[in-house]
């Protein structure tokens, strides 16, 4: 057909032509939802071209429209808010659903699921559109039912019609209609007194049926008095009832209030808190003293030293106490009259056993933990003078060196007394001595107030060794009360005193000369130095040396014991007169010392008389006054010494006149001579010796001379020599006057 084409707006061909047959085709299915929307009719326009020659033919294709689409709601949850005070009748309109169908086959109708309180009506838009509006059949209660939901289902008229839904929530608005109301009109709780701030007391909860504001309950306090305000605060939001301030059971016991719960609406509600303290063990018990006694004197029976009262403000066993004190003490606690105690001592006190009492008072309740107070007191035991002084030593031996200077301090005596005060003041005195001839005022003198002990003067070791006498210590109580104690006093030797040779005498008159035979042996013992120390102890040991001698080497002294005897054998060339002059050193600090001349004779048998030569008489020296005072005492000692040995000599010679001599030394049985003296161990002899004894003449008073031994010890083999030599020297001697 000339060519001919379908020609349509816009790009895309919706129909098609047959060239041959002329018949229109539709390319693809149509939409006419797509093609024109809403608009109707829908028609669809396009031009035929025909070629040779050219010519446009105008065309038009009417779509007409199916029920191919079902109503649909742009909203598929919609939400409605209805006071619960609208009245019934009210319509609420709702959104509409929408259908691209067009004509009958768009909505038509809307249906609502069954309830009790809404309906829905169709109502048409001046455009032709419908819309549902949702009517109030019944008066909405938000308590009852807060929320509804509903389903709104749009209808179409196509056949078979199509639907769509869409879900309505429906939110019933609250008025305040309901007042708050608490769980409980009456609240009951305890609570520890000593719980902390900020302590939880009770969480009050009251329940509104409104909601939002008319149901937003706020806590207070219902006119709650200035101490309550004061101890409790409560949450507004949550009820919680805290503590703001300390409780105390002792104080206050139990609070009450009333509590208000109002909501937005302003309608409220009250409940009333009883709030009940609980009492713990917080409280120590509490000691007042009401009377102290201190000090009190010793020596009493039982006395009240204090009374006090006991209280404890916690209650039950919380306030009940016990009392005590130290078990050790001497005192007694005793129940009064309520709460009320004294202290009194058991027995009588003594201050010097203890002065002063620290004592604790214990008070402990019965609560739990258990609570104590400890009180304490300090108790003085005032003092009685009921003890004597008593001196550190009943007796004391005290020294002081002889030569000593006056009012010298040489010890001291020291007496205590237990007791205090004027009781113990201690004075001294010196008390009569028991010896009437001892002067011991002039020779001690003691401080009263400090007990030293002082020499009024020099002492002297030879005139007064030791004497002894009492103190006495007095102290200043009412009555007063003293002792006494014994001092010793021994004087100290100083070395002050010379030796003083007994034998050989220096008197100055004719020198007894020793006789020694040329025969004698060395160590044949020649004489003894006798010699005495009027001091003692090391003052008075004494020791011998040869100072100077006619023939040095010939003779020795013994340093210990005085005795002079040979060095050597004698020859005949010796000369025969000898003088030794002898020193006597005794052993003190510093030493002193004498000398004493020794004259000796060598013979050559004793059967030889001997007189003693003139010329050997020492020349009389001018006599010192001391020297004449010291020879006459010494001469006094020497004189009781003599008379000693003479009455032993003739115990001795009793004796021996019954006995022989025994042993290998021993002379022949028979009559002993009678100028012979036998001296054992007296002075400072160390042997038992025979001396002959001789008188001199021409001098005032007679003398002894001790001479030399007549049996000295030899050997065994010499014994027969020695005896025979002994024997005839026996009967060549006797005493010799002149």
């Amino acid at each position: 057909m000339r060519g001919a084409r379908v020609i349509s707006k816009g790009n895309k061909l919706h129909l098609q032509l047959d060239q041959g047959t002329g018949d229109l085709f539709l390319n693809e299915k149509l939409d006419r939802e797509e093609l024109c929307g809403h608009a109707e009719p829908c028609v669809l326009r396009f031009q035929v071209l025909l070629a040779n020659p050219l010519e446009f033919f105008q065309a038009e294709l009417q779509v007409i429209d199916i029920n191919d689409h079902a109503p649909v709601f742009v909203e598929r949850d919609m939400v409605l808010k209805i006071s619960e005070s609208s009245p019934p009748g009210t319509a609420f309109p709702l959104k509409n659903a929408q259908d691209e169908d067009v004509g009958r086959n768009n909505v038509e109708n809307y249906t609502i699921s069954p309830n009790s309180y809404f309906r829905v009506l169709t109502r048409e838009l001046s455009d032709g559109r419908k819309y549902p509006e949702l009517v109030l059949d019944k008066a909405l209660d938000r308590e009852e039912e807060p929320e509804l939901r509903l389903t709104l289902t749009a209808l179409d008229g196509g056949s078979p019609p199509q639907s769509g839904t869409a879900q309505v929530y429906i939110e019933v608005m609250d008025i305040n209609d309901n007042a708050p109301e608490f769980e409980q009109p009456f609240y009951r709780v305890q609570i520890p007194e000593d719980s902390p701030l900020g302590s939880l007391v009770v969480t009050v909860s009251a329940s509104d049926l409104d909601i939002g504001v008319n149901g937003k309950i706020v806590y207070s306090l219902f006119q709650p008095s200035d101490d309550i305000s004061k101890t409790l605060e409560v949450n507004p939001t949550t009820g919680e009832i805290r503590l703001r301030k300390q409780v105390d059971f002792e104080t206050v016991r139990s609070y009450e209030v009333d509590i208000k719960a109002t909501d937005g609406g302003g309608l409220s509600g009250k409940c009333t808190l009883l709030l009940q303290v609980v009492d713990v063990n917080d409280n120590a018990p509490e000691v007042t003293m009401s009377a102290l006694t201190s000090p009190i004197p010793e020596n009493s029976p039982e006395i009240v030293v204090a009374v006090f009262s006991v209280s404890d403000p916690d209650s039950a066993d919380n306030g009940k106490t016990i009392s005590s004190i130290q078990d050790d003490l001497p005192f007694l606690l005793k129940p009064s009259v309520k709460n009320f105690y004294t202290l009194v001592t058991k027995r009588a006190l003594d201050r010097e056993e203890r002065a002063q009492y620290n004592i604790t008072i214990t008070v402990t309740d019965m609560g739990t933990p258990r609570l104590k107070t400890q009180h304490n007191i300090t108790v003085l035991v005032s003092d009685v003078n009921d003890n004597a002084p008593a001196f550190t030593q009943t007796s004391y031996t005290l020294f002081i060196q002889e030569n000593n200077s006056p009012a010298l301090h040489f010890g001291s005596v020291s007496a205590t007394d237990r007791d205090a005060g004027a009781n113990a003041q201690v004075t001294y005195s010196l008390l009569p001595p028991q010896d009437p001839n001892l002067p011991l005022d002039s020779l001690v003198s003691i401080n009263a107030d400090n007990g030293h002990l002082f020499a009024l003067r020099a002492l002297d070791f030879e005139a007064l060794q030791a004497f002894e006498f009492r103190v006495g210590a007095t102290d200043r109580g009412a009555p007063a009360l003293s002792s006494q104690a014994l001092v010793r006093v021994q004087v100290l030797d100083a070395n002050d005193n010379a030796p003083f040779v007994l034998y050989p005498l220096q008197n100055g008159s004719a020198p007894c000369t020793e006789l020694v035979p040329r025969a004698a042996e060395p160590g044949y013992l020649v004489s003894k130095v006798v010699a005495v120390d009027a001091d003692s102890g090391q003052n008075a040991w004494l020791s011998y040396q040869l100072l100077k001698a006619t023939e040095p080497g010939l003779f020795g002294v013994w340093a210990h014991n005085g005795e002079v005897r040979t060095a050597r054998p004698l020859s005949e060339r010796d000369a025969a007169k000898h003088r030794l002059l002898l020193l006597v050193r005794d052993n003190g600090e510093p030493p002193l010392s004498a000398s004493v001349t020794l004259h000796v004779l060598l013979v050559d048998g004793f059967s030889q008389p001997y007189l003693p030569l003139p010329e050997a008489a020492a020349e009389a020296a001018p006599a010192d006054p001391l020297t004449v005072y010291l020879v006459i005492a010494l001469a006094s000692v020497s004189s009781l010494f003599l008379f000693s040995v003479l009455a032993f000599i003739a115990v001795r010679l009793c004796r021996r006149s019954r006995a022989g001599w025994g042993g290998g030394g021993s002379v022949p049985e028979g009559h002993f001579p009678g100028h012979l003296v036998d001296v054992k161990g007296t002075g400072t002899l160390s042997q038992s010796y025979q001396y002959e004894v001789c008188l001199t003449g021409g001098t005032e008073t007679d003398e002894f001379k001790f001479l030399k031994p007549l049996i000295p010890s030899l050997p065994v083999h010499d014994t027969g020599r020695n005896v025979e030599e002994n024997e005839n020297f026996r009967n060549s001697f006797g005493f010799n006057i002149q």
